[in-house]
């Protein structure tokens, strides 16, 4: 009668356990469809970056000395203190007269330091303010984005960068080695960009819509080496005349 009971027990205890083995496998239904909707849609995203700017919207125009205008959008919405920053330091004339100071063709171009070597800037509320990131702005080619001394170190002044770098196939590889998403490196692949070593490490707040030639050409000038060693100044200064801060018709 015993051993009867014993088996009887370990039966259901065995129906319990494949029960519980089945939801925890298959999990709710509901549930599940739920948290794959809030994953984030990388293609419509970069579909809203990459798009012209709507009518009444904040633009820039970027003069350049010797190569034409560089025309930006912003995502205050997303980075509101580091559109604030550079289109107070815009409308201010801070930008005035400065040098992209570090140029690396299929990376980037960096500017906006008064003292164009890289070490000086301010922002507009004279200290150094935080990283804004947002997962569906991403640094693909031709976006704005805030350099730093590093993520954390709330360092954001007046220097920026446009990333330059179109798809590579190297670049790609790393993504898949990160196990980055599969849309993610899609888009990548379709606008370029250098997202295994800016992707949340850098503020982006607006992206260009004209003048990525411009930017090209930039990037592309004979350069010397800084004094780290990296091939990155250029011979000739690139000058910033100004910068017009307009509203999109």
């Amino acid at each position: 009668m015993e051993n009867k009971t014993s088996y009887i027990i370990i039966a259901v205890v065995a129906i319990i356990a494949f029960v519980a083995i089945v939801v925890i496998i298959l999990g709710d239904g509901k549930e599940k469809k739920e948290t794959v909707s809030t994953e984030l849609d990388y293609a419509a995203a970069a579909e809203e970056q990459m798009s012209k700017p709507k009518s009444g919207e904040t633009i820039a125009v970027m003069h350049v000395k010797d190569y034409g205008d560089i025309t930006f959008k912003f995502f205050e919405d997303k980075a509101p203190k580091a559109v604030e920053n550079f289109l107070t330091h815009a409308r201010e004339g801070y930008y005035n007269g400065v040098t992209f100071h570090r140029v690396i063709d299929e990376f980037m171009i960096q500017g906006g330091d008064p003292k164009g070597d890289g070490t000086g800037g301010e922002s507009i509320w004279g200290e150094g303010f935080e990283e804004e990131f947002d997962d569906s702005l991403v640094p693909y080619r031709g976006a704005l984005c805030m350099a730093s001394a590093g993520v954390g170190t709330s360092s954001l002044g007046s220097q920026f960068f446009i990333v330059q770098a179109n798809y590579d196939s190297s670049e790609e590889s790393n993504l898949k080695r990160q196990k980055v998403n599969d849309t993610l490196i899609e888009q990548y692949k379709k606008y370029g960009g250098a997202i295994a070593s800016l992707y949340k490490n850098y503020t982006v707040f607006g992206q260009v819509v004209e003048g990525m030639d411009v930017v090209d050409k930039i990037a592309k000038v004979e350069k010397d080496y800084a004094e780290n060693g990296e091939l990155s100044v250029p011979i000739r200064s690139i000058i910033i005349e100004s910068i017009d801060v307009k509203t999109q018709e």
